[in-house]
């Protein structure tokens, strides 16, 4: 159970939910009630798949590119410190324009969502897993943690109206900082792996 718990706090967190929220505002601002909440059930669901693909694929991955795990790890690791100091940098999200066509698979899911940072450490996740349990609690996991990312969209009207734009930044701001320190972790035994 604390396995369970531990990694999906590490996913809800990589997923970035506080930001994608104030993006997700930011670009669907236009829209009705009714609009946001089917926005947000097609930006949930183009998430899962794509997470899905990218935790049963990391193996292969590696074995295709010849890329040993400690490499990715250290790599994936620098990407997630990165876009982590542009959390706690960044300002608010600006109020854009909608773009042509859908936008709940491009940029809602991707890259916003499930950035370069979060799939790189998605596949070193999946390449660690050596046994049908782990790999059955972190699917688990990371089912949970995206559908309260999805739970967050759909409530994002609210929830902005309660907690206001300045909280919201507080609290991405705080997610970049716990970005930094599982970036940290990772780049440490990456390191620490290709050193023994």
């Amino acid at each position: 159970m604390e396995f369970f718990v531990n990694t999906y706090l590490k996913l809800f967190f990589l997923l970035t939910p506080f930001f994608v929220m104030s993006m997700f505002l930011a670009m669907t601002h236009d829209l009705d009630t009714r609009g946001k909440h089917k926005m947000a059930m097609k930006v949930t669901l183009a998430v899962m798949v794509l997470s899905f693909a990218l935790c049963f694929v990391g193996k292969y991955v590696f074995q295709v590119f010849g890329i040993t795990l400690d490499a990715f790890r250290i790599g994936a690791g620098t990407l997630l410190f990165l876009s982590a100091i542009g959390l706690v940098q960044g300002g608010p999200a600006k109020q854009e324009q909608n773009p042509e066509g859908d936008i709940s698979v491009v940029p809602l899911a991707i890259p916003i969502t499930v950035g370069p940072a979060t799939i790189g450490t998605l596949l070193v996740m999946s390449a660690e897993v050596n046994s049908l349990r782990d790999r059955l609690q972190i699917s688990g996991s990371l089912f949970c943690a995206i559908l309260t990312v999805g739970i967050l969209l759909y409530m994002s009207s609210h929830i902005e109206r309660y907690l206001g734009q300045t909280r919201l930044l507080i609290l991405t701001k705080l997610t970049g900082l716990i970005l930094s320190a599982i970036a940290a972790q990772m780049i440490f035994t990456g390191i620490r792996s290709f050193l023994h």
